[in-house]
């Protein structure tokens, strides 16, 4: 009787993988330490995974979705804010990753060559979404808001992460994040798509 594929093993996989990530960064997430970590061999990890850049696009994939579930249920922009940068500290190596990795992942195109990934940030395409359930009018009437709304939040969540801020700024940052979301939306006409 034939072997029946385990349907945990991605998932399995993947936390090896992310736990590697966190521990020791880039060079520790290496297809035979994945193996050693998922307590599974290397030839299984190539079944699932083609390779290591398959495995990373996958915690991307991940990582982008955990984000998104957590933005899809806020009520309001401000929300919004302040659940975005909890949720890149609370995943700091996470999002990180997610930012590190993305832009250098290629696709091959009708023609068969090598290109570089260049998607939009699924979070701005939530916000869009969600500024115009928000505040009215379509989607693509907030493509610059969301896009400000999206540098904004990434830009202090980095900056919390790195702690590149001083200690009596660190605690002003998110605040200041969401004031500055809230001065945003009320000024929205400022920031509507022109058609």
């Amino acid at each position: 009787m034939p072997r029946r594929p385990d349907p945990f093993l991605e998932d399995q996989i993947l936390n090896a993988a992310a736990e590697l990530w966190r521990k020791g960064g880039d060079n520790a997430l290496t297809m035979r330490a994945v193996a050693q970590a998922a307590h599974t061999t290397t030839p299984t990890i190539y079944r699932r995974f083609k390779n290591r850049e398959e495995i990373l696009r996958a915690l991307l994939r991940r990582i982008q979705q955990d984000l998104l579930n957590v933005l899809q249920t806020c009520r309001s922009p401000e929300e919004a804010s302040q659940r975005y940068v909890q949720f890149a500290l609370s995943h700091p190596y996470e999002y990180e990753l997610s930012f590190t990795h993305e832009s250098a992942f290629s696709y091959v195109d009708h023609q068969g060559r090598s290109r570089p990934a260049r998607s939009k940030r699924p979070e701005v395409k939530l916000m869009k979404a969600k500024l115009a359930e928000w505040l009215g009018g379509s989607a693509n009437d907030y493509e610059r808001l969301a896009v400000v709304f999206w540098a904004l939040n990434h830009g202090t969540s980095m900056l919390l992460i790195s702690k590149s801020a001083r200690n009596d700024i660190s605690s002003k940052l998110l605040r200041s994040c969401v004031a500055a979301v809230m001065v945003l939306v009320k000024n929205a006409h400022a920031f509507v798509t022109a058609r």
